[in-house]
């Protein structure tokens, strides 16, 4: 009796861990329960509605999952201060732009075409200059906008 309670024990224990691996590894989707606020992000006259991500949890989650995105919609990630914040693509399903903004909103550093990645192991997008925002937009957008290096960006939250 001792051993089954014994065995029982260490199921239940590997069984959470389990799931605590698939739960922080993204692999389990989870209902977005926060709400998003919106805004608009603008370079000269290309404005984009967006999603704007704020919280640990909320950037952990980014665009993983989507199955698409309208061509004037992104999403906007906002960091306390300004840093080198890198990127992946993991569960990610559409290809992106990723667009770092620095504090005086200047453009950066810029990943154009950014794949989704589909192995196990996902190779981080690391900026070489510190930001603050980062944006992320249907791949080909940069191009098709001219967007470079530089450029001004005008971030207006939505009330």
């Amino acid at each position: 009796m001792k051993m089954y309670l014994e065995i029982l024990f260490l199921v239940i224990i590997i069984g959470i861990l389990i799931y605590l691996f698939f739960q922080f590894s993204g692999i389990i989707l989870a209902p977005n329960i926060l709400k998003l606020s919106n805004g608009e992000v603008c370079f000269k006259n290309n404005c984009f509605q967006v999603e704007i991500v704020k919280t640990e949890l909320e950037r952990g989650k980014g665009l993983m999952y989507r199955e698409n995105l309208d061509k004037n919609k992104g999403m906007l990630f906002i960091f306390n201060k300004e840093g080198i914040y890198s990127f992946w693509m993991k569960n990610t399903l559409i290809p992106l732009d990723i667009i770092w903004i620095n504090a005086n909103g200047e453009v950066v550093f810029i990943n154009k075409n950014t794949q989704p990645c589909k192995s196990l192991l996902c190779p981080s997008i690391i900026p070489s200059a510190r930001a603050i925002y980062v944006l992320e937009v249907n791949a080909g957008i940069c191009q098709e906008i001219g967007l470079k290096i530089g450029d001004l960006v005008k971030i207006t939250p939505s009330l």
